[in-house]
């Protein structure tokens, strides 16, 4: 592989805490549905649960005989707390809604587990009940489509958060397919989900506007290249930058899974550069240059 489009230069990342979930239905459209929507928001920066969908499985590969969906859930510090009472908004307004739908605990090595009866069993307002199905511990909640279920405790564990490359492309084809080709190869790798999908708003820790929390990273927006003139950090042949973030269950799986993403991307045409985004370690305390993963 010519590694001659990827910078040398690392990216930043740094440690979070991550609850594996399975979400299993009676179809792959619910099941789809039910997964992206509680993933959809991600929100770590603002000190809420950020998610990802990490992948798919058969029928023939759950607890219960339905098709799945492996999701992750994280957050950026150790408040477990706080991590518990915002992971169940996600559960409660984007899975339990979706008819017929479960969730099962899908943490390996688990560091610890919240408990799913004060944020989310309770929704059945003291008529939920517990059983045991499946193989494991589980709540029901009585609702209108019955009836929810979900396993009694989720584990979480500890991870990395932030790992992420940009891909710099002269044209909207080519962010859209080389995008589309490293997601797919980064959904491959067991471990890890990319929470933005293809991002266009790469940002930074410094603003104008504290309350609004990160905004533009201005050195690397095209449109503004002859605005800045000089400080501006836009290649001339660069009209597009887009990032894909990753967070992984663990260091190998992340740098598997971006060496599998950047190999796929490296040839197609109109990526011009591969390069990543850092701050001087002002957003991570973790480095990892991008030539020494792949």
């Amino acid at each position: 592989m010519d590694y001659k489009k990827v910078e040398d230069t690392y990216f930043e990342a740094f440690d979070g805490i991550y609850i594996r979930a399975l979400i299993t239905g009676p179809n792959k459209e619910i099941v789809k549905q039910a997964a992206y929507d509680s993933t959809a928001t991600p929100s770590a920066v603002i000190g809420r649960v950020e998610g990802g969908v990490e992948g798919f499985l058969p029928k023939s590969k759950t607890p219960d005989g339905r098709y799945g969906a492996i999701v992750q859930y994280w957050f950026g510090s150790r408040n477990i707390e706080k991590f518990e009472l915002e992971l169940s908004y996600r559960v409660r307004q984007d899975i339990l809604v979706k008819p017929f739908t479960r969730v099962f605990n899908y943490t390996n090595n688990p560091e610890g587990y919240i408990s799913m009866e004060k944020q989310v069993g309770n929704c059945g307002d003291g008529y939920e009940w517990k059983i045991n199905k499946y193989g494991r511990d589980m709540i029901n909640v009585p609702i209108a489509v019955p009836d929810f279920q979900i396993e009694e405790k989720l584990s979480y564990s500890n991870g990395i958060m932030g790992a992420n490359f940009w891909y710099m492309c002269d044209s909207q084809e080519a962010v859209l397919k080389a995008g589309k080709i490293a997601l797919n190869e980064i959904m491959a790798t067991e471990g890890v989900c990319a929470p933005f999908g293809i991002c266009s708003a790469a940002s930074k820790p410094e603003t104008n506007y504290p309350w609004i929390g990160p905004s533009t990273n201005h050195y690397y927006c095209p449109s503004l290249k002859e605005k800045l003139e000089d400080i501006s950090k836009v290649p001339g042949d660069i009209n597009y930058i887009p990032e894909i973030v990753i967070n992984a269950v663990d260091e190998e799986s992340m740098k598997n899974s971006i060496k599998a993403a950047i190999d796929t991307i490296c040839d197609i045409e109109g990526v011009l550069k591969i390069s990543a985004g850092n701050f001087n370690g002002k957003l991570g305390d973790k480095k990892y240059n991008l030539l020494d993963i792949l």
